[in-house]
């Protein structure tokens, strides 16, 4: 389907660019903030595309259990976040010796997933903090991502897990609603369960029981 959709999109994003190259200077400024909505809204529905084998992958493929250091994967994935955005002043704290049984591709894709997430949404504090930690949740070992950025409203919690769902508009944070949703599938396929609580303007967390 993902393959079948991409042809016509690649069309309508072509020939959008060269009606706006070719002849926006003949357009007057309502008609070219429409050409401009369609530019984005086809790269943005190509996102959307691309997104969606990634998330059929997550839940077709084998898991392989082994012990993991997820402090250590945790850190990589930090590293890498901040070589691609070297002047973003972000904090990470990051518990030692957090260790666990699970897949180590599917646990590494879920980290990304969540520290991006964060990522995202603290791109507008100047000074910012992501925390990997451990705590105790109904007597289980519930391990948390916890960051101080824009965070949501607990009224909408039903819809950080769904597929496309968003809580903030594509205008105020990129992204295509796909990140959560993958991994809340990594956690079900590992038998855990995950959730997320936050304020708007008073930060995120999500928890995830493996």
């Amino acid at each position: 389907m993902s393959h079948d959709l991409r042809a016509p999109l690649r069309g309508i994003s072509g020939f959008s660019q060269a009606l706006q190259e070719e002849y926006g200077d003949t357009l007057d400024e309502t008609g070219r903030h429409y050409l401009s909505r369609v530019r984005a809204g086809s790269q943005h529905m190509a996102q959307l595309i691309e997104d969606l084998p990634n998330l059929s992958r997550v839940t077709r493929s084998e898991i392989h259990r082994v012990r993991v250091d997820l402090t250590a994967l945790a850190r990589t994935v930090a590293e890498e976040l901040k070589v691609r955005q070297p002047d973003r002043r972000v904090t990470f704290d990051i518990a030692e010796d957090l260790v666990v049984q699970g897949d180590p591709g599917l646990l590494r894709a879920m980290l990304e997933n969540l520290f991006s997430n964060s990522w995202k949404f603290i791109r507008k504090h100047a000074v910012a903090r992501i925390e990997l930690g451990v705590t105790a949740r109904d007597g289980e070992r519930a391990y948390f991502v916890r960051d101080d950025g824009a965070g949501f409203d607990m009224a909408y919690a039903g819809k950080l897990f769904r597929p496309f769902q968003r809580l903030h508009t594509v205008e105020d944070f990129e992204g295509t609603g796909i990140g959560l949703a993958t991994v809340q599938r990594i956690v079900l396929r590992h038998g855990g369960r995950v959730w997320g609580e936050g304020a708007v303007e008073g930060g995120a967390t999500f928890y995830f029981v493996l």
